[in-house]
């Protein structure tokens, strides 16, 4: 190996052209003023260049345990995300296409879906429910959705939480009526 322990340090990548000037610099001052005191240069300390070495790796693989780990947590979540995509895909109900309008709210918007009578009713009583599935939305059944919910809450749509402002009283009042059949919103 030719050249000096400096040109193989940064060759390998472990100091850079700064710190390799600043040590040289160092050298230079203490051979100077050993010079002037005594007449003779003091010995050149060998730990020097090891010493920044071995920092310099330190650091180095320091930064490579940290990437390291933001990468195994990427992939981590892309995998989650994928088994999460398959059970949804592996799941969801077909054939619920109809006429009748089922209404939902996502992120603060009201969405649609055209269901059949029997699949209304099931989403109304929640024996069903709302996942995102590929920029749409996929219909599952209960027990799935609650697979779904333990690995990720927040692929699934909520479901409407009843009128917390009533009291009890009102709603006893208003149980009294009837809602007709076709009433839809």
């Amino acid at each position: 190996m030719a050249g000096s322990l400096f040109d193989q340090l940064k060759q390998a990548g472990l100091v850079d052209d700064k710190k390799a000037k600043q040590v040289k610099r160092e050298k230079y001052q203490q051979i100077k003023q050993g010079k002037g005191k005594k007449g003779k240069q003091p010995q050149a300390k060998p730990d020097d260049a090891a010493a920044l070495a071995a920092r310099a790796a330190q650091d180095k693989a320091e930064g490579d345990r940290q990437l390291n780990r933001k990468r195994q947590q990427l992939l981590a979540e892309k995998g989650e995300r994928a088994a999460l995509r398959q059970m949804i895909e592996a799941n969801r109900l077909s054939d619920y296409a109809g006429e009748r309008t089922h209404h939902f709210t996502d992120d603060g918007k009201v969405k649609t879906l055209y269901v059949n009578d029997d699949t209304h009713a099931r989403l109304s009583v929640g024996s069903i429910r709302i996942a995102h599935f590929d920029n749409g939305y996929a219909l599952v059944s209960a027990a799935t959705a609650e697979k779904i919910a333990q690995r990720d809450a927040n692929a699934l749509i909520p479901l409407p939480e009843g009128d917390a402002t009533l009291s009890d009283e009102d709603r006893e009042y208003y149980a009294k009526f009837e809602v007709p059949d076709d009433l839809s919103w």
